[in-house]
């Protein structure tokens, strides 16, 4: 009789090993990497060129050829493209091509809204575009005083378009070309 029980405490034993054991693999929920920057601080913009507006002090001018140049964001990965060109009776040409640039984003992008700009005191006027989804710019702009002088403006991630992962950043760059916009002034 010892050994029925030996043989049944030893069958148990297994069978507690074997169903009481099991290795359930529980994946790690995703996440997302939390981007924090920090609050922007503004400086003002000067050089020869015939218009002065305000940036971010972390931001870094490069690029400069005439009065094109690019605003780096070198923690983000960003840079804003800022393209001056004088009116001479090409106004219309030089909106549609500004326009044009834009719109060439709808294939990949979910929306566009159109945010029209004016400024009369400093006569500004101009569009600025929200484009939404995974386009390779999120953000657009171009303004002029109808007469003079015209300026187009937007910017790219180097990454892979991907809304949601480079929102953060997007929306920071975004915020500071409204205020490069809101602070235009023409010489």
């Amino acid at each position: 009789m010892n050994l029925k029980v030996l043989e049944v405490a030893v069958l148990s034993l297994a069978c507690l090993l074997f169903f009481g054991c099991k290795n359930d693999f529980v994946p790690k929920p995703s996440g997302q990497l939390r981007l924090d920057y920090k609050v922007a601080q503004y400086a003002h913009f000067e050089n020869d060129c015939p218009f002065t507006f305000d940036m971010n002090e972390s931001a870094i001018i490069k690029g400069k050829t005439g009065c094109n140049f690019t605003i780096d964001y070198p923690k983000m990965k960003a840079t804003i493209f800022l393209s001056y060109k004088p009116v001479n009776n090409n106004l219309n040409i030089l909106l549609r091509d500004a326009q044009k640039l834009t719109y060439e984003h709808v294939i990949k992008a979910d929306d566009i809204l159109e945010q029209p700009f004016v400024n009369s005191k400093n006569q500004v006027y101009g569009m600025f575009y929200h484009v939404n989804g995974n386009a390779a710019t999120n953000a657009q702009f171009y303004a002029t005083d109808s007469l003079k002088h015209f300026m187009d403006c937007s910017v790219y991630f180097y990454a892979k378009p991907n809304f949601d992962s480079i929102m953060p950043a997007a929306s920071y760059v975004k915020n500071d070309m409204q205020r490069l916009l809101e602070s235009l002034r023409w010489k």
